[in-house]
């Protein structure tokens, strides 16, 4: 019976899921850990070689970097799910053509946010929380990361593409290559060159310029789908597709901007009423946020992952592999964001340690911050997979809603509202109300989808009867 359901020789269709999952996986994970690792980098370095001013400026210019994920995000994992579904319809020439959309959109896109970000660079640091003490090292870091934004779509949309085209260990590679670079330069321009910031941010724009070099050499000479000229002039259908089923990693990653924004002014208006001060605590919350990345940058691995996997069987009708897929992936991610959030929870000054602040009142408030606002966070792998999920099979305004829902529905009015009741404090425990209330509207979700699935499954185990009982028959 097995056998019949082979219609295809893409390994997505027929290779078992579990090696699928390793193969597609960890190498996104890896990619997804690097990036995440950028700026995990920089703050370590800036923080021992500037202090907590320096890290503060990260923190502000954490929303721009937030904003240029978004489109990277939105184009790469819009793209890549296009392009899977056409690959499980046996529409080759249809997949590549939205590789050569998706390449000319990263780099307009970059172009927009590189000018735009640059002339109104002022006033946009200013409604990101600068202050008066730390706008000069935010304004030195975003100006050059700026600089570096097409490189960085580039990076960060081609990974997805390549990851459908088979090749998850080249989209790892790029990462890995420019994460090495980042961490030689970070300590060489900073304590041997003396530029502060300004170096951080050079390392890690050079970092990204050879990320994307890696990728666009690999979609020239050596891919499956190629990059061809032709192939960039914009086709309706595949635009509307890339950007409604990449729309919910948009949203994602805009509502983490907002998020981002909100937090970083009410840090620092409610810190400042307090002895810990606004520059203390929005740079201690970064640190915190940084961290939560790296947890949840795991779990989108895992997610990324999954999605050719369950895009491809979408397209080739194949529900007991779809439901396979998502129950591995999701338990993998749900144990990884379990483990993550007991380290956070039992050993936070061993991990703030790492940022080299000395600073008492600092110190004290990160550890808190850190216990509080991530006691939530064990549900973040199985959020992310099941929005993953929604995206990859075609269902663009479920997976927008889930990915709406903790930081944009639930996670920004807390932020301003539980403060005018707790005071800073209410920022801390808005993270895991929103976390957890969020993780149970993402479950009724996805029971219900299972459903679905099951049912699918029925009907084509008693269809294959059918056929075998006709054939014993005759």
């Amino acid at each position: 019976m097995e056998a019949v359901k082979i219609r295809t020789k893409n390994p997505l269709g027929y290779q078992p899921i579990g090696h699928l999952l390793m193969r597609f996986a960890i190498p996104s994970v890896v990619s997804m850990l690097v990036n995440a690792l950028y700026n995990i980098v920089d703050q370590i370095f800036i923080g021992t070689g500037v202090g907590y001013l320096g890290n503060a400026a990260t923190t502000v210019s954490f929303p721009l970097q937030t904003i240029i994920l978004a489109l990277g995000t939105m184009i790469g994992a819009g793209a890549s799910a296009y392009a899977a579904i056409k690959l499980g319809e046996k529409r080759e020439q249809e997949a590549e053509h939205t590789l050569g959309n998706a390449f000319f959109m990263l780099v307009l896109a970059g172009i927009i946010i590189m000018v735009v970000g640059l002339v109104f660079l002022e006033p946009i640091l200013y409604l990101f929380g600068a202050t008066a003490k730390n706008f000069a090292y935010s304004q030195d870091y975003a100006s050059i990361i700026l600089l570096g934004t097409v490189f960085n779509l580039l990076g960060i949309g081609l990974s997805n593409m390549a990851r459908t085209d088979g090749s998850p260990n080249i989209a790892m590679l790029s990462m890995i290559a420019g994460a090495v670079l980042n961490t030689i330069l970070d300590p060489i321009y900073i304590f041997v060159f003396h530029w502060g910031v300004k170096g951080a941010a050079i390392a890690t724009i050079t970092s990204q310029i050879i990320g994307a070099v890696i990728l666009v050499y690999y979609f020239l000479k050596k891919s499956t789908m190629r990059l061809h000229i032709s192939q960039m002039k914009i086709k309706k259908t595949i635009f509307v597709s890339i950007l409604s089923l990449g729309f919910s990693s948009c949203i994602t990653q805009t509502a983490a901007t907002i998020m981002q924004v909100v937090m970083n002014n009410s840090l620092v208006y409610y810190g400042d009423l307090t002895s810990t001060t606004g520059d203390v605590a929005l740079s201690a919350m970064g640190i915190v946020l940084k961290i939560s990345m790296i947890i949840t940058s795991i779990c989108i691995g895992i997610g990324i992952g999954a999605q050719p996997i369950l895009g491809f069987n979408k397209g080739a009708r194949q529900p007991k592999r779809i439901k396979e897929t998502y129950k591995k992936a999701s338990s993998i991610a749900v144990l990884t964001s379990i483990i993550g959030w007991g380290v956070c929870i039992a050993i936070p000054g061993v991990i703030l340690s790492l940022f080299g602040s000395s600073d008492p009142v600092f110190s004290t408030f990160a550890q808190r911050a850190m216990r509080i606002y991530m006691l939530g966070i064990f549900t973040a792998g199985f959020q992310i997979t099941a929005t993953s999920y929604f995206q990859a099979t075609g269902q663009p305004l479920k997976a927008s809603v889930l990915s709406m829902m903790r930081q944009l529905i639930l996670l920004i009015p807390l932020i301003l509202i539980l403060p005018l009741f707790f005071g800073l404090d209410g920022i801390l425990f808005a993270g895991p109300i929103a976390d957890i209330s969020s993780g149970i509207v993402v479950f009724v979700f996805i029971s219900k989808e299972m459903k679905k699935l099951n049912a699918q499954i029925a009907l084509e185990t008693e269809e294959e009867l059918g056929v075998y009982n006709d054939e014993l028959v005759m």
